[in-house]
């Protein structure tokens, strides 16, 4: 979704539309103003759900889960006239210091911005936390720029904190035999202590259990904490 079809979406669903709309244009002109503009979406905007286009509108359904404030944030963004290392410094800073709905908008914008492999850092710090908020927003489209090491811990982050796998982009398409071998074994870890699995996780191993591991990438190790989230990530992020 581009920042005119999120402009489009937010149509009759703003609290204040003028308020939006004259904060697209401040950020478009000048872009420290996103520092105070950024964090006033939510309660200018409204916090509800994002709902679907008016019918016979150009565009799809809402990003699932997204709410009036993340487009609002995310139509912000799309508007700072930067790129590169610059924009990513921007964001990054809005990262850092935004609150928890604040730092979700930048995970869902990023896949929108022009920032190449600038928002990775912003990305490995949502996956080391423990809200659920913040790692489904992360494996989201942008997450296509992790490695695959490391993007199979964060599939499986997702399955220990009990996040649906639909959150996760590209999973047809980078699922392999090592996530499935990862799988089974927290399957059994899960199993020996009579917990179960995510129906949709039990679905996924089954799909993938006899793949071979992607490329030229050689084997995580399970048993450690890099390998696998299991229970010591979950306590401790």
């Amino acid at each position: 979704m581009t920042g005119g079809q999120l402009a489009d979406v937010l149509k009759g669903r703003v609290a204040d539309p003028a308020w939006l709309d004259d904060a697209v244009g401040r950020v478009a002109r000048d872009p420290d103003e996103v520092a105070v503009l950024f964090p006033a979406a939510g309660r200018r905007c409204g916090r509800g759900p994002l709902p679907d286009p008016a019918p016979g509108s150009d565009y799809g359904p809402a990003p699932a889960g997204w709410t009036v404030d993340d487009a609002a944030r995310v139509l912000l963004l799309t508007a700072l006239p930067l790129q590169g290392t610059a924009l990513a410094a921007q964001v990054g800073a809005l990262y850092r210091y935004g609150s928890a709905d604040e730092k979700r908008a930048v995970l869902r914008a990023l896949p929108l911005l022009d920032v190449g492999d600038g928002g990775l850092d912003i990305l490995h710090d949502a996956l080391r936390t423990n809200d659920t908020r913040l790692v489904a927003a992360a494996v989201g489209p942008y997450a296509r720029h992790l490695e695959i090491r490391m993007w199979r811990q964060a599939v499986l982050k997702c399955v220990f904190m009990d996040i649906p796998l639909t959150a996760v982009a590209d999973l047809d398409r980078r699922a392999d035999g090592e996530l499935g071998r990862m799988l089974a074994d927290l399957a059994a870890e899960r199993h020996a202590a009579g917990r179960p699995m995510r129906a949709d996780a039990d679905v996924l191993l089954a799909l993938i259990g006899d793949l071979p591991a992607a490329g030229g990438d050689l084997p995580a190790t399970a048993g450690t904490p890099a390998g696998r989230p299991g229970e010591r990530e979950g306590k401790a992020g």
